[in-house]
């Protein structure tokens, strides 16, 4: 079979990727084309374009960027045509899917959305598209099943698939100073997206005493280390900050405390036991026009699904380093709360095995026509 999978981000990009082992697994022969997964442990494939090329963050960002976006969506329908696939695998990424799922559905190519877009959270207007649009819908949360079933859609939830990666992670603590006087380990997570990094990073390192801690900043390769690099010079003494690339889970699993962008590096970091302060800010006219669009209390994953602020969320104004500073003092009368909280938000997840079930889905889906 053929399988032609889009995601347009990192977190979109690691699930494929784990998908298309388990898909491997059960069809030797499967042909995959792919808007990238690059994750080095992918079966063979045929890389069209990088999802760092696409990552677009905010309304005003995405305007500003409208005429590359549309080029791309052109470019992506020309490829699928050419390719011909049996089936058309959608990972998250809504703005670009859903435009891509239309088109696909007119021409007769079956469509499997796999992480469905949060739509319960903000463009419920969505759900019609997606059902209509659509041969499957696969979800990942315990409450989305639901959701949908109240707009007369049926779903198949096959648990969250970072179960799967923490699962079968092992970890490497390499980078870390052993030599160190007994601080606490400091992870800084601030997004895969350039425009997030660039906002949020150096308002987490001006927040630190580089005296209390051990502090790591989780790189991605999709971005040039420069910016990294440029961004720690401006607020190091003595080379104190350390950059690691592609290790988030290395150094989640040696953390004793995190700074996390929002998104699904909340959960990771909760799936870890690392306490965490959530830091969030974007730009301001496009976080104007979220707010009014989204129908949600929080915005950590961590704390949507657990119905209640696990962790503290510092968002836009409130994310400034006086903050930070005054959260991180707090976390220490806080840890063990948190930890039963996480405690119950994995119970909520289930078990490990959404990449097998969502192949498995797949399988059968095409075995039926």
């Amino acid at each position: 079979m053929k399988y032609y999978l889009i995601a347009g981000e990192a977190s979109g990009d690691l699930h494929g990727s784990n998908l298309m082992k388990s898909i491997k697994n059960i069809d030797e022969y499967a042909d995959f084309r792919f808007w990238e997964v690059i994750k080095c442990c992918k079966p063979a494939g045929n890389i069209v374009e990088h999802y760092r090329n696409m990552a677009f963050m905010g309304f005003l960002e995405v305007f500003r960027n409208i005429i590359k976006i549309l080029d791309y969506i052109k470019k992506c329908k020309q490829d699928i045509i050419s390719f011909k696939p049996d089936v058309l695998i959608l990972i998250d990424y809504p703005g670009f899917n859903l435009r891509i799922a239309k088109w696909a559905k007119k021409n007769h190519i079956k469509i499997v959305y796999y992480i469905t877009p949060q739509v319960w959270a903000w463009h419920k207007n969505r759900v019609h598209s997606l059902g209509k649009y659509t041969d499957k819908l696969l979800v990942i949360l315990p409450f989305e099943s639901e959701f949908f079933k109240k707009y007369g859609i049926e779903t198949s939830f096959v648990g969250h698939p970072l179960l799967d990666e923490i699962r079968d992670f092992k970890a490497n603590t390499d980078f870390l100073n052993r030599n160190a006087e007994d601080r606490p380990v400091l992870a800084l997570l601030p997004g895969s997206r350039l425009q997030e990094i660039s906002s949020i990073l150096p308002v987490m390192l001006r927040a630190i005493d580089l005296n209390k801690y051990m502090i790591y900043v989780a790189g991605t390769s999709s971005i040039d280390p420069e910016l990294y690099k440029n961004i720690i010079k401006k607020n190091d003494n003595g080379n104190q900050i350390k950059l690691i690339i592609d290790r988030t889970y290395d150094l989640l699993s040696v953390a004793d405390v995190a700074l996390v962008g929002s998104g699904t590096a909340t959960l990771e970091t909760a799936l870890f036991d690392v306490p965490q302060i959530v830091c969030y800010k974007g730009n301001p006219i496009s976080f104007r026009i979220a707010k009014f669009l989204v129908d949600l209390k929080y915005i950590s994953l961590v704390n949507i699904i657990s119905g209640k602020e696990v962790v503290k969320e510092l968002i836009q104004n409130e994310f400034n380093s006086t903050n930070v500073k005054i959260e991180l003092e707090k976390l220490k009368n806080k840890t063990i709360d948190i930890k039963k909280d996480y405690a119950i938000l994995k119970d909520k997840l289930g078990t490990a095995g959404a990449s097998d079930n969502a192949a498995l889905i797949i399988n059968q889906l095409l075995l039926s026509y």
